[in-house]
């Protein structure tokens, strides 16, 4: 995920929700001090596809401008058509469920993962042709992204390389791993749609901590 200070505009996947907010600044969603934003824009990739999960990316646009601190800082996002090694360890964060039948957690977790090539993933028994080049599978039967992460990063060397899109329903199923949306393959429509969305649109941009 990246938050940009000059837009005010935020990477992340998820159903579209008429009242989704952006919590920064913070480690835990029931911190007072969190900043509450509502969303000013919602905008799927135009050929996203529920079914396949193909071009699994929303855009979430803020009401205004992000002030950084220690506590909100920008992260960077893949913008160079790099391959991750098999068995590469990246880091996924969110906000899902810690356990397979678990609640989902107050404290942002997160886990080291690693990266599984796309020929395995795509094998019989794993996705089965699935997996396309705009696409990258990570985790194994401990370590995983979960239901609720949606929308959360993989940040392999420091970087966004992807953002968590589906997976198992059973959380840390070896032969049916987190699938991502890799970053890099939508640079430019990233880009373009920043641009020609600038206006404020929303009556009441902001909801401060709460």
């Amino acid at each position: 995920m990246k938050i940009e200070d000059n837009a005010g505009w935020a990477i992340k996947w998820m159903s579209v929700n008429k009242t989704l907010q952006a919590v920064l600044g913070t480690n835990s969603l029931t911190d007072p001090k969190k900043l509450v934003y509502l969303i000013d824009i919602q905008i799927m990739h135009p050929l996203y596809n529920k079914t396949t999960k193909q071009h699994d990316l929303l855009l979430l646009k803020l009401p205004e401008k992000v002030t950084l601190s220690k506590s909100v800082s920008p992260l960077p996002y893949q913008t160079e058509d790099i391959v991750i090694q098999p068995n590469t360890l990246c880091l996924v964060a969110g906000w899902g469920k810690i356990k397979r039948t678990g609640r989902k957690t107050d404290v942002l977790n997160e886990a080291i993962v690693p990266v599984i090539s796309p020929e395995i993933c795509n094998r019989r028994d794993y996705y089965h042709g699935e997996i396309t080049a705009n696409m990258i599978c990570a985790g194994d039967n401990r370590r995983d992204s979960c239901e609720g992460d949606s929308g959360g990063p993989l940040i392999c060397n420091g970087v966004a390389e992807a953002i968590v899109s589906s997976g198992s329903s059973v959380c840390g199923n070896l032969k049916r791993p987190g699938v991502y949306t890799r970053i890099y393959p939508y640079k430019f429509w990233i880009v373009d749609t920043m641009m020609n969305n600038t206006e404020i649109t929303t009556p009441i941009p902001t909801a401060k901590s709460n």
